[in-house]
């Protein structure tokens, strides 16, 4: 345990603390002895207990409206966390129905390739059976323009 030396309210006081705690306790002494400064040159001297007993209060206060401060900042944070849960959902909900839209379209596309590539095939072969058809019949012509 350290001792500390510190002054409240113009007296000196030791007071015991935890190693290490030695600046802590002087500052939260120092805070202290402001408050209740602040509260002796506002209120008068109404007494040593009465206005410590006002201090005390009005720290209280502070520290409960700080408290319900923090407590309403953390409702607002877990408001935010579970709508960005929500939002997060709906996008992997989106992207899985969105990958599963490229899958049809990409099916749909290969079968609109094979039937491409077959209506060119059968056209080719429509084509050649064309060409030898008109062959034929240019030839059969030329033969009978002969015979004549």
């Amino acid at each position: 345990m350290a001792n500390v030396n510190i002054k409240f309210n113009n007296k000196d006081y030791l007071l015991s603390c935890d190693d290490g705690q030695e600046e802590s306790l002087k500052k939260l002494t120092k805070f202290l002895d402001k408050k209740y400064s602040e509260l002796k040159d506002k209120l008068g001297n109404i007494g040593e207990n009465k206005l410590l007993l006002i201090t005390t209060i009005k720290l209280i206060d502070e520290y409960f409206d700080l408290k319900q401060k923090v407590t309403q900042q953390k409702i607002k944070l877990e408001e935010i966390s579970q709508k960005f849960k929500e939002i997060r959902h709906l996008a992997i909900e989106y992207k899985k129905d969105k990958e599963s839209e490229i899958e049809k379209l990409n099916i749909e596309l290969e079968n609109f390739k094979k039937t491409i590539e077959e209506n060119n095939t059968l056209y080719e072969s429509m084509l050649d059976k064309t060409t030898k058809s008109l062959e034929k019949i240019i030839s059969n012509t030329e033969s009978l323009s002969k015979i004549q």
